[in-house]
């Protein structure tokens, strides 16, 4: 769903950090050097024995709000009006930003794991995938490497809908997968290998069956969770199963690995907390799902929380299951 205009990030320096509270009862490691990798089995879902921040035992509580992660205090405000602190912070970062070291090491102070959305505007993934931009690619892995905290990353998302640079009009498939895979080599390359890859199509019942998500899975060897696009509006499905249903179902045809709800929200109006309890019941009943992430902006439609007493009470009543929210600093990183 096109549901945000594109806005380049500017990184300018350190970001000014605001208090935010871990959640209870657990325990957060010190230090800017967490995350080391597990040599355990890879398991099939996020209830392994030994949760990983790969593999959670809990669930991610996750917000996209503007400012963040660069300043803490929107999601810090987020948590007040929901009554829990997010734990996954999302960012959109467009094709020659610098990665965003300062902001992930304020959203990871803070107990939160940061995803960064990298959209590759003014280039083509057939660019991508001959080596165009590989100083730049290498540049970023460097960065992420010498920054030494985890990070997810969802490069070049909603590839399987025809309104993004890279979408179904403007690359092939083939295209898709070269390019993801060649950026996740020169990861490899550079030792940043605390990253979560986090392959992101949109909702497939928005697109119809001539797009096959097949053509477009790098692999489980390139890909560390599924992360789906998908938003309640008055149009479309009503429920968690038929509106992510037909998608998880077509993942799961592919791959075992845990499943985000990378970006979701709902419209405003009269169905807004079903909307929200639908997301919730939808999730809790699915232990692949290990988390969401609310896109609290006003865009094509206004999909803050804010704006809508009764989504609020229904948001707060979701989140207050104590299955959502955990440090994610007292975790390792995780098999693949």
């Amino acid at each position: 769903m096109l549901r945000r205009p594109y806005v380049p990030l500017l990184v300018t320096g350190l970001a000014l950090a605001c208090g935010m509270l871990a959640p209870s009862g657990t325990q957060a490691s010190e230090g800017p050097h967490p995350g080391s990798r597990v040599t355990a089995t890879t398991v099939a879902g996020p209830a392994a024995a030994a949760p990983t921040l790969i593999h959670p035992q809990r669930k991610y509580l996750g917000v996209f709000r503007e400012g963040a992660p660069s300043s803490m205090r929107p999601v810090e405000e987020f948590g007040q009006l929901t009554g829990k602190q997010p734990n996954l912070v999302l960012y959109y970062a467009g094709w020659g930003d610098g990665f965003h070291a300062s902001g992930v090491r304020n959203a990871w102070n803070r107990g939160a794991l940061t995803v960064v959305s990298w959209e590759p505007h003014g280039t083509t993934l057939a660019a991508v995938a001959r080596g165009d931009s590989d100083a730049y690619v290498r540049r970023y892995a460097a960065a992420v490497r010498t920054l030494g905290i985890p990070v997810a990353i969802s490069f070049a998302d909603e590839m399987n809908g025809d309104w993004e640079d890279w979408g179904t009009t403007s690359a092939t498939p083939e295209e898709f997968v070269a390019a993801w895979r060649r950026v996740h080599r020169i990861f490899d390359e550079a030792g940043a290998d605390r990253v979560i890859w986090t392959w992101s199509p949109n909702i497939t019942n928005a697109i119809g069956d001539s797009v096959r998500l097949a053509d477009y899975d790098p692999g489980d060897a390139y890909v560390d969770w599924t992360g789906i696009v998908g938003y309640f509006t008055d149009w479309d499905p009503h429920t968690f199963d038929e509106l992510f249903g037909p998608t998880i179902d077509e993942v799961r045809a592919l791959s075992r690995r845990p499943l985000l709800i990378l970006e979701t929200g709902a419209v405003p109006g009269a169905r807004r907390a079903e909307h929200i309890r639908e997301l919730c019941e939808g999730i809790r009943a699915r232990p692949d799902v290990i988390g969401f992430s609310w896109f609290d902006k006003k865009a094509r439609a206004d999909w803050r929380l804010e704006t809508e007493g009764d989504g609020i009470a229904a948001f707060r009543s979701c989140v207050a299951d104590e299955r959502y929210g955990f440090d994610v600093r007292g975790l390792p990183f995780g098999s693949r």
